[in-house]
């Protein structure tokens, strides 16, 4: 007898839950950017927002929590109730990159959030001075190991993605450079055309107005295929470099305990407006590929091996914070 309430009990609840992700959503939704408003991460989630809310008929409003590289607001979205009336659109920073280099974070970027969507990928471009007598990567390569540690590269602090780039391309190349961290790639471009540092991976959008204008020089891209904002660059794959890939994802989460059902239905939403030709367009004005359409699982999957990829390339580097 009371297996069979059991199982009843069980029955009602999954059915309850399937009429709640069906319902969704009946009112407002915040979307959580744990970075700074007109930043890029902020431009993509207010591009797919928009998107979602004129698809389904309901606000989602974006919520920009900045701080400690995204960790602040990554936190306030974990400890949400997992209904779907709160979601994360973050990045690579807060889910394969800080656990590693903070061994303190207040959350645990695996337990406490639920995948629901890969939403976009933004690769990065390859600068040098024009200084630099080199015009492809194979020419940067074949400098720096006959130069050893003369070459310094710039990047947007310690930590960082752009850093996290330029030590893996070091690596896979065999060629050793110094680092000098800035407060941002912004304040390193006037160091870089001056010739004071001669390597700097940086963002697609930031970067190309100045190869256009011909104070830097662009050799590649990090992606594993072309940008559609500079086709005529090769990838660093095609470059001499097998396999090297790099780019920033952008992707959504619940906090963990979120059902099936929703987490289903959010993605489905989600995928559908990324893939709208508008936004699509809009996205790659912003240096960002819509990413192909995918499950909740196969998201989770390829955090996790980014996420191992940089714990590695941290390991190898002795990267820190300090």
């Amino acid at each position: 007898m009371r297996s069979k309430w059991m199982w009843a009990v069980g029955l009602c609840l999954t059915w309850a839950l399937g009429a709640q992700a069906q319902g969704w959503p009946e009112r407002p939704v915040r979307v959580v950017v744990p970075f700074p408003a007109s930043g890029a991460t902020d431009l993509v989630a207010r591009v797919i927002a928009k998107q979602v809310s004129q698809n389904l008929g309901q606000q989602f409003v974006v919520d920009n929590k900045p701080g400690a590289g995204g960790t602040i607001g990554a936190l306030e979205a974990a400890k949400a109730a997992p209904d779907g009336y709160t979601l994360l659109l973050t990045t690579s920073s807060t889910h394969a990159i800080s656990p590693h280099l903070m061994p303190r974070l207040a959350y645990d970027a695996r337990k406490d959030f639920t995948p629901v969507a890969h939403l976009a990928d933004a690769a990065s471009i390859l600068l040098v001075t024009p200084a630099l007598p080199v015009k492809s990567v194979p020419e940067l390569i074949a400098y720096a190991k006959a130069h050893p540690r003369e070459l310094n590269y710039a990047s947007s602090g310690n930590g960082t993605i752009v850093h996290l780039n330029t030590a893996a391309f070091a690596a896979q190349a065999g060629i050793e450079m110094t680092h000098v961290p800035y407060k941002g790639t912004a304040q390193s471009i006037t160091d870089l055309a001056a010739g004071q540092v001669q390597v700097l991976f940086d963002s697609i959008p930031t970067g190309l107005p100045h190869v256009k204008s011909g104070r830097l020089r662009a050799l590649a891209v990090t992606g594993d295929k072309r940008s559609a904002l500079a086709p005529e660059l090769p990838t660093l794959a095609e470059s001499g470099l097998p396999g090297y890939s790099s780019v920033t994802w952008f992707g959504l989460y619940l906090p963990a305990g979120a059902p099936p059902a929703l987490v289903e239905r959010i993605n489905q939403a989600f995928t559908k407006a990324v893939q709208a030709p508008e936004v699509a367009a809009s996205l790659v004005k912003l240096g960002v590929e819509p990413a192909a359409a995918s499950t909740p699982a196969q998201f989770g999957a390829m955090v996790a091996a980014d996420s191992a990829r940089w714990a590695a390339v941290i390991r190898q580097h002795k990267i820190s914070l300090e």
